[in-house]
């Protein structure tokens, strides 16, 4: 039998093919799952265990929810305070699932760490270093919520699916009768299972309730606002002022508790700063670097040239790009590789 492997088993399809894979090509698998905040969704910890069960497999539940609270649930909530639009999937991805639960299920002797993340590892011989690319189903690709992975976990981790497309992981499941063939994808985020953003934050952070001035980009005052956490750039829903044309959100000033709007053609960009940069599959570039860079999840990757500087990156696009979002992460990619990311300021 090869190394242990434990995987990380949320109940669903993706992590549960993942296990069986594992499992057929004969390594000695155990599944794990974690509870967050303040636990998972009610069937995630009793799916993850029933489909372990069914593939014969050991099970551990771990609770992270300190961990979590601390790495994750308080950078969601200060960065809205900042007027920022936070991605908690690649904050928890580095810190709690690939570092928190995966030394816990070093503990139990495995060797590897797995997912169902639609994502391909590799290796640079050249270079010495573990790559990160697109998983082989462009719709299901999610390279861009672990481009914050570290060459240690990378080295440590395992993907079985970034070959496959989604339908034929259906097909698995149906084919090895596994209890979450039929279950449907969770959308939301998995500590607001309601996903009412605002009432979270308002639960948790009541200070986010600061009312303020709108304005236009000449400081004419428009209307008011409840809190600038509570808006994010390039929205239009929930303004409350009227005009010939919509206005959208172009700004967020925290300090002066202000939120700008302008017309459309006032939310592009053609340059951004990108901080905090991790890069992956390539060590820190010095000179100008032609790159492809997604900067929200489910945006297209668009031609920039990344120009860096003390740690961090300029990224200059080829054409202008609509509502470019503080917090986000913009993620550079060679084709599929993934070549690092950081967050937008």
């Amino acid at each position: 039998m090869k190394e242990r492997v434990a995987v990380a088993m949320s109940g669903g399809v993706d992590s549960s093919v993942a296990a069986a894979l594992l499992l057929e090509a004969g390594y000695d698998v155990i599944g794990v799952t974690m509870e967050v905040y303040p636990a998972p969704e009610p069937a995630t910890a009793a799916g993850a265990q029933q489909v372990a069960e069914a593939l014969g497999i050991p099970f551990y539940h771990f609770n992270l929810e300190e961990a979590f609270a601390r790495e994750v649930v308080e950078y969601f909530t200060g960065a809205y305070l900042q007027g920022l639009t936070p991605n908690p999937c690649v904050v928890c991805n580095p810190k709690i699932k690939f570092r928190a639960l995966a030394e816990e299920a070093r503990k139990l002797g495995a060797v590897y760490f797995a997912t169902g993340h639609y994502v391909r590892k590799g290796y640079d011989p050249e270079l010495g270093r573990f790559t990160l690319a697109r998983g082989k189903d462009p719709k299901k690709d999610q390279s861009y919520v672990l481009f914050g992975l570290t060459q240690e976990q990378l080295a440590g981790s395992l993907f079985p699916l970034g070959e496959y497309q989604k339908e034929e992981v259906r097909a698995l499941a149906r084919k090895w009768n596994l209890p979450s063939a039929g279950r449907a994808e969770s959308q939301e985020i998995c500590f607001i299972p309601d996903n009412d953003y605002s009432r979270f934050l308002e639960q948790k952070r009541p200070e986010a309730v600061r009312p303020g001035n709108i304005r236009d980009l000449s400081g004419k005052i428009l209307g008011r606002h409840r809190g600038v956490a509570f808006y994010t750039i390039g929205q239009r829903r929930g303004l409350g002022i009227a005009g010939e044309t919509p206005y959208y959100v172009v700004a967020l000033r925290p300090e002066e508790c202000e939120v700008i709007v302008g017309k459309a053609n006032e939310t592009y960009r053609e340059e951004c700063r990108v901080t905090m940069v991790n890069w992956v599959s390539i060590p820190p570039p010095r000179d100008p670097l032609p790159v492809a860079v997604k900067i929200r999840y489910t945006a297209p990757a668009v031609p920039a040239v990344l120009e860096p500087a003390d740690g961090e990156v300029r990224v200059k696009f080829e054409q202008p790009q609509r509502a470019v979002t503080p917090g986000q992460a913009a993620v550079f990619y060679r084709e599929d590789l993934v070549l690092g990311g950081g967050f937008i300021t």
